[in-house]
């Protein structure tokens, strides 16, 4: 798949280069228009989109995740683990530019892709899916770093490839404009063919929760409440089954980023997602970003997700696979949510082709109730958390009992009855640290961990991209 990049070298926008052909003869076809959008896609798979980075950037720092592997492995993520990490650290580089390459890629989609002439339909969905990704790296990016460059356009000119910070404000708003944008064009369904891309329940979850953290409580409604309408997703029945590899795209699903094994092709189809999370032996993977015994003590008795979520060393998985007891150092649990059956983990050293699941239809019901909880809307909120707990609970080995509904219709306890059901039913899916900040816990939850009010809400602006801005771009307060 060839990347396509206009010619912007030492920036913070520069894109690695794959099979790039002369800028004046891409932009002709509707297919120079259908690889500039798969290249958006094949972007999102990439080592700084879902390894390591994502791995420190956006899941560490929580109390439901450490670093794992063994203690002299990759020791840099400690830093992220126990908040001392600086602003040189590499890993905070990897994600900003892994985020700015898919930006790029969406601004070369939606600056030259009007100019092409093809069908007009066509045309208006593939600006729509640009959008679409642009404002998930936007958002990915404006809540680990807080003030970043808004770039909506491909540089033209000198002064453009370094501009100077935009207020999360300001960021949030091109983020909503985008996904109403993409939400008015995109199909609610598409063919076998473009399974995969972006549709329109994927823009109206994605914007619900980019409402959910400026605490937007009626937007978030509106957006849940027309996915929930639409009748389009439903829960999948088990917990487990649903991050398989045989269930990727399955009923609950709303966007995933997709990854297909093709034979000696395994570092540009596949995703080392997997790989880097799975337990930490030769036939299954290096072991990183494993769950805590705090994440462990919140799941209720008979939770059916504590085994759908957590992988335990000595058991074996319903795959059949056994769980080798750890080495010495290493942890005793990982992240079940990424496993994949160890006869497929390892092709080539270049990761699996399991999915990553990105939003799904469970977090759009946990959405729904935390927002009609925040506007008083007491029955609503119970019934969307039901719909989410009676799932867990029919897989419960003793349903009478396990998971019982919740009845409360105090505003306070429900909030945070909803904050654990999202806690368990998200777990290990890379949100749990910005909830808790967006929530104003941060300072509870991770205070005893290193966490520290009026810094940590936001990681350090990488060091590099201030340099090679040549001191444009400003380091956020504490680093």
């Amino acid at each position: 798949m060839a990347v396509i990049v206009s010619g912007c070298s030492k920036n913070f926008l520069e894109v690695p280069v794959q099979g790039q052909q002369p800028a004046t003869q891409i932009w002709k076809t509707a297919t120079d228009a259908a690889n500039a959008v798969n290249a958006i896609y094949g972007n999102l798979r990439s080592w700084n989109n879902v390894a390591f980075a994502p791995i420190c950037v956006e899941s560490v720092g929580s109390d439901d995740a450490a670093k794992g592997s063994v203690p002299s492995d990759a020791t840099f993520i400690n830093a992220y683990d126990n908040f001392t990490v600086t602003a040189t650290d590499g890993q905070l580089d990897g994600f900003w530019t892994g985020q700015y390459q898919n930006i790029n890629l969406c601004n070369q989609v939606l600056d030259n892709v009007p100019n092409i002439n093809m069908d007009a339909t066509l045309k208006a969905r593939y600006l729509a899916e640009a959008k679409f990704v642009r404002a998930y790296s936007y958002f990915r990016l404006v809540r680990a770093f807080g003030n970043i460059p808004l770039i909506l356009h491909v540089p033209s000119k000198p002064a453009e490839l370094n501009p100077v910070q935009s207020k999360p404000a300001d960021v949030y708003t091109a983020i909503e404009q985008d996904l109403t944008d993409a939400a008015g064009v995109l199909p609610a369904t598409y063919g076998p063919a473009d399974i995969g891309h972006a549709t329109k329940g994927a823009a109206l979850a994605l914007h619900a929760k980019v409402a959910m953290y400026q605490k937007k409580w009626s937007d978030v409604k509106t957006y849940t409440d027309q996915i929930i309408a639409s009748g389009t997703y439903s829960l999948f029945p088990s917990p487990y089954k649903l991050f398989r590899i045989p269930n990727e795209n399955n009923v609950e699903s709303i966007f995933e980023i997709q990854c297909n094994y093709v034979a000696g092709n395994g570092g540009l189809s596949n995703s080392q997602y997997s790989q880097v999370q799975g337990n930490r032996d030769a036939n299954a993977g290096w072991g990183f970003n494993v769950p805590t015994q705090n994440l462990v003590n919140e799941f209720e008795p008979g939770d059916p997700r504590l085994n759908a979520t957590i992988m335990f060393a000595g058991t074996t998985t319903p795959d059949g696979d056994v769980v080798p007891l750890p080495q010495a150092g290493a942890p005793s649990m990982y992240n079940m949510k990424s496993y994949v059956p160890f006869a497929l983990a390892l092709v080539d050293n270049q990761g699996a082709d399991q999915n990553v699941r990105v939003i799904r239809y469970a977090e759009v019901l946990l959405m729904n109730a935390e927002a009609n909880n925040e506007l008083g809307n007491t029955a609503a909120a119970l019934a969307s958390l039901e719909k989410v707990r009676a799932r867990a609970r029919a897989q419960s080995a003793n349903p009478a009992v396990d998971l019982p509904p919740v009845v409360t219709t105090d505003q306070a306890t429900l909030r945070n009855a909803i904050w654990h059901e999202r806690r368990v039913e998200l777990a290990m899916e890379f949100d749990r640290y910005f909830d808790v900040i967006r929530q104003g816990r941060a300072a509870t939850v991770f205070g005893p961990l290193g966490w520290k009010a009026g810094k940590n809400e936001v990681w350090p602006i990488p060091q590099n991209q201030i340099d090679i801005s040549g001191g444009v771009l400003v380091q956020n307060p504490g680093y």
